[in-house]
């Protein structure tokens, strides 16, 4: 089904908004923000790029851009700073990132041109925004487990979704395992997001499906999505059953005739609120 037809260059950061039931998501390469609650669509634009975004309360984001995490009043439409984000590198931009349950918010940077390492993976938590990994590709399902006992991510071009245990205030406590390979498939893990009972849901660049794996790190099923280059799903709806995916349509085949629409799709999994940035 598709849930806006808006074609996005680079849709991405999709996000179900618990207390406004709304889906906000971006397209990157546009510099815009969407918000669809199911009867109306708004949408607004920034002078650099946005990618991600963690609900504060209603009405308030904190986004990740180009440069740096700044709250965006939605209804007044403004902006207040809050911290740098490699506001210094300016080959460099924002891209995955999501609210971690002690309401933390965990974010990436890449390369624009997407040619080569130098990208990392932030926790902004209690007014310090620390790396956490650094010189990765591009970054991305950054997810969390419920009750926090772990965090996962991916290198998209190393085709490997890593696993992390957290400690008791959401910091790594060891060094990242294999959760899923997906070399063998040739499968490019793009964004991600975990259910109520801890499956991952990750959306695969290039192959048109959302794949799901147990705690374990075993293939449990796949929703086929209309259009190839899928990028990052959430759990939404009210009662967070419903799987919303964005797409793009940067470089997809000249047949790939819904690239950069966002859907939604019914799964019989019930997905984790999404958490709380607390600021």
């Amino acid at each position: 089904m598709i849930f806006s037809d808006t074609v996005c260059q680079l849709g991405e950061g999709a996000l179900w908004h618990p207390e406004e039931g709304a889906l906000y998501w971006f397209d990157i390469l546009g510099k815009r923000l969407f918000r669809h609650d199911g009867s109306r669509q708004r949408d607004w634009r920034f002078d650099e790029m946005v990618s991600a975004a963690g609900w504060i309360d209603r009405g308030r984001l904190l986004i990740a851009s180009e440069t740096r995490l700044f709250v965006f009043d939605t209804a007044r439409e403004e902006e207040e700073d809050v911290i740098a984000l490699e506001s210094d590198r300016d080959a460099f931009r924002s891209n995955d990132g999501r609210a971690d349950p002690w309401g933390g918010f965990w974010c990436s940077t890449m390369r624009k041109n997407e040619d080569g390492a130098g990208g990392a993976i932030y926790r902004f938590y209690k007014g310090e925004l620390r790396a956490l990994y650094e010189d990765l590709s591009i970054p991305n399902s950054i997810s969390f487990a419920p009750g926090g006992a772990y965090a996962y991510f991916a290198d998209t071009p190393t085709r490997k979704i890593m696993r992390v245990t957290l400690d008791e205030d959401g910091w790594p406590a060891d060094e990242p395992d294999v959760f899923v390979d997906l070399s063998q498939e040739s499968l490019n893990p793009d964004g991600s997001v975990v259910d109520r009972q801890g499956n991952l849901w990750n959306a695969q660049w290039g192959a048109g499906r959302v794949a799901c794996y147990n705690p374990d790190g075993q293939f449990m099923t796949a929703i086929g999505l209309a259009a190839g280059q899928v990028s990052c799903p959430a759990f939404g709806g009210p009662d967070f059953a419903t799987l919303y995916v964005t797409s793009a349509a940067k470089n997809a085949p000249e047949d790939d005739q819904l690239a950069g629409v966002t859907f939604a799709v019914p799964t019989g999994f019930k997905g984790q609120e999404a958490h709380r940035v607390a600021l």
